[in-house]
Formats: C-alpha cells, sequence, structure tokens
C-alpha cells in the first residue's frame, strides 16, 4: 500500500501539470467584459489537484495516513481483476461510440456496469441505462446545442426522432 499511495500521486501530480499546461493555451485569468478565460477552469481545478497530491506526498513522508504505515499489497486478486472489469469497460465504451454513437455506448457501459458488476436488478439496470442517455442528449443537444458522435447511420432513426422533440 505505501508504494501504491506514493506512486499513485505522483501519476495524478504529473497528469496535473500537463493539464495546467495545456490549460494555458486558453486564457486562465479574468477576461475584461467577458469573465473567466476559457482555460480558467481546467487550470485552476488541476492545480487544486496538484496542491492535493502534493499533500498526500507529505503525509506518505511523514507515514500519518493509514495506506503509509500498511506493508499489505496495493491491490490483491480480486482488485486486479476489478480493475480489469472496470478497465475492459472502459475501452468497449471509447471502442463504440463511433459505432452506436456516445448516447449508445452510454447506455451500454450503464447497463454493464449496473448488471453485471453492480449485480443490480434488471429493471433498475434497464431503467437507468435507458433514461441516463436520453437526459444525457437534451441536455447536451438540445440545452447547450453540443453535438456528439452520432456513431454509424443505422443510428440515425433515433435521433431523427429526439431531434423533432428538441425542433
Amino acid at each position: 500500500m505505501r508504494k501504491g499511495e506514493i506512486v499513485t500521486a505522483g501519476v495524478l501530480a504529473l497528469f496535473s501539470i500537463y493539464l495546467m499546461w495545456k490549460s494555458t493555451e486558453l486564457p486562465v485569468g479574468y477576461v475584461a467584459g467577458r469573465g473567466p478565460g476559457g482555460g480558467a477552469w481546467p487550470f485552476w481545478l488541476s492545480a487544486i489537484m496538484l496542491l492535493c497530491c502534493g499533500m498526500i506526498a507529505w503525509n506518505w513522508w511523514r507515514r500519518t495516513s493509514p495506506p503509509s504505515q500498511s506493508d499489505e499489497p496495493f491491490l490483491d486478486g480480486y482488485g486486479w481483476r476489478m480493475v480489469g472489469f472496470v478497465g475492459g469497460g472502459v475501452i468497449a465504451f471509447v471502442a463504440l461510440v463511433e459505432v452506436i454513437s456516445m448516447y449508445g455506448a452510454i447506455a451500454v457501459f450503464l447497463f454493464y456496469y449496473l448488471r453485471f458488476l453492480g449485480r443490480h436488478s434488471w429493471g433498475l439496470s434497464l431503467g437507468i441505462s435507458l433514461v441516463t442517455p436520453i437526459l444525457f442528449f437534451f441536455f447536451f443537444e438540445g440545452a447547450m446545442q453540443i453535438t456528439m458522435p452520432t456513431g454509424l447511420p443505422f443510428t440515425d432513426p433515433v435521433f431523427d426522432i429526439l431531434y423533432e422533440i428538441i425542433y
């Protein structure tokens, strides 16, 4: 656990630094007459994450956190299996976006996660995995006017119906 804590904090700190650097491509401060610049939110969130990583490293060095005092393995067999199941689900989600659309991939991922990993009932799993992408559709496409990937042409009839509701 001790090694896992500092390695995780280090990886997240490097990721924070990268995000801060990338955010500076847009203004990170206040733009007169417009408000916060486009990079402000990701920059300052990443800065807070970097500060938290520093606090984790400080506690690790002083051995004040429970993981920093532990000699147990970072992950046992069950933990590694769950990392594989969740990681595999995320990889499948990303691969499905271009095939069945962002919303279809969300539905499949939620169903997989709720029913097979979470062992929830069929009704709850189906309900959440069908309603959530529809709500996301109306939020992103309707309210925010942000178009998400729609997948291959066979998904068009579903989107035609939803677009008719919006417009």
